[in-house]
C-alpha cells in the first residue's frame, strides 16, 4: 500500500480538489472512501482518508499506481509527505479481531466505530489504526513503523484466534462483498459512475474531472459494474465475455468460487438496462449460466458490529 501525510489547512484543502469526496469537512477520527480523478473523470485510484486531527489526513493508496498517484499528490499538495517506504501494514480482520488486539495492548482501538480511526502506542512505538476493513467482517488496519511490525506480527501470531491469511482470502471475501480491486475492476478507463459509486461522489464542489463526470452523467452513455452470481460451483472469471441471448454485451472483470456463499462470484460491466438484479446472462467459452445481483452476496458480514 502507499501511506501520505497531508498537514495544515491549506494542504488539505489543496488535496480536497483531487477527489471526488469532501475531504475538507471530513470529521477528526473517521476515514472516508474516495477515490483520485484524472481530468476525463478516470479513476487514478481508489483511496481511505483518515481524519487523524483538525489538520492531519492520512491517505492510504493501492500499491500497483503507486509512482502515479505519488506524483499526482504531491504535485497538487506540495507539503505531502510519501511515507510508503517507511510504513508497514497489518490488517487483523475477523469476528474476534478487536479482543486479540485488546489482548495485545492496543487500548484505544476499544471504541471505534465503523470507518472510525485513532493514533495510539505499541511497546513505545507510534501506530495508526483504522476500522475500515476489505472484507466484510470486523476488522483493524494497522500502520506501523517498518522496525516495529515484525514484533507486533509476531505477537498478534501468537494468539491462539489468530491465522496468517495471504491475498487469495482477501480475493474472495472481497469478492463477496462486491468490492473493487484497483487495475482489476477499477482503473483510468473507468469513471465511478461505470464503477456504481456515483453514490459517494459530493456533487456540491469542485474537483479535478467534475466536467466531465458531469458530462457522462448527462449523456449516460456507459456500462455499469454489477454483481454476477452463478447457480452451482462453477465461477465466472476475469477477461470472459458476457454474453445476454446470445450476443456479447460486456465483460467478467472478477470472479472466483464463493465459499461463505457456495457459489460462484464475480462482477461485469454490462449496459445498465441489463444490471438489474435477476438478470440472465452467460459467461465464458462454455456459456455458463449467471445472473446479476445485487452488492454484496454475502449479507452476515460483522463489519458494523
Amino acid at each position: 500500500m502507499g501511506e501520505f501525510l497531508i498537514e495544515g489547512d491549506a494542504g488539505i484543502r489543496a488535496f480536497d480538489r483531487l477527489v471526488f469526496s469532501d475531504m475538507v469537512g471530513l470529521r477528526t477520527g473517521r476515514c472516508r472512501y474516495s477515490s483520485i480523478l484524472n481530468e476525463q473523470a478516470g479513476i487514478v485510484d481508489d483511496i481511505v482518508v483518515l481524519k487523524l486531527d483538525d489538520d492531519t489526513l492520512y491517505v492510504v493508496t493501492n500499491a500497483v499506481p503507486l509512482t502515479r498517484v505519488s506524483e499526482t499528490i504531491r504535485s497538487y499538495t506540495r507539503t505531502a509527505r510519501d511515507l510508503s517506504d517507511a510504513t508497514a501494514k497489518i490488517d487483523v480482520q475477523g469476528p474476534l479481531s478487536r479482543q486479540v488486539l485488546l489482548k495485545a495492548g492496543l487500548k484505544d482501538i476499544e471504541p471505534l466505530k465503523y470507518y472510525g480511526c485513532c493514533r495510539t502506542q505499541w511497546r513505545g512505538g507510534a501506530i495508526i489504526v483504522a476500522r475500515a476493513g476489505y472484507t466484510g467482517e470486523l476488522g483493524y488496519e494497522l500502520y506501523t513503523p517498518n522496525d516495529l511490525a515484525p514484533a507486533l506480527w509476531e505477537e498478534l501470531l501468537d494468539y491462539e484466534e489468530v491465522e496468517p491469511a495471504g491475498l487469495g482470502a482477501r480475493d474472495t471475501l472481497r469478492m463477496e462483498m462486491g468490492y473493487t480491486l484497483y487495475g482489476q475492476d477499477v482503473d483510468e478507463s473507468k469513471t465511478t459512475l461505470e464503477a456504481s459509486m456515483g453514490q459517494f461522489v459530493y456533487w456540491g464542489r469542485g474537483f479535478i474531472g467534475r466536467d466531465a463526470l458531469c458530462l457522462r452523467k448527462e449523456k449516460h452513455d456507459y456500462q455499469v459494474r454489477t454483481g454476477i452470481r452463478s447457480k452451482d460451483r462453477r465461477s465466472p472469471r476475469p477477461q470472459q465475455e458476457v454474453r445476454y441471448n446470445g450476443e456479447a454485451v460486456g465483460v467478467v472483470t472478477s470472479g472466483t468460487y464463493g465459499p461463505s456463499v457456495g457459489c460462484g462470484v464475480g462482477m461485469a460491466y454490462v449496459p445498465s438496462d441489463l444490471a438489474a438484479p435477476g438478470t440472465e446472462l452467460t459467461v465464458g467459452p462454455k456459456d455458463l449460466p449467471v445472473e446479476t445481483a445485487a452488492f454484496p452476496f454475502y449479507k452476515e458480514g460483522t463489519c458494523r458490529n
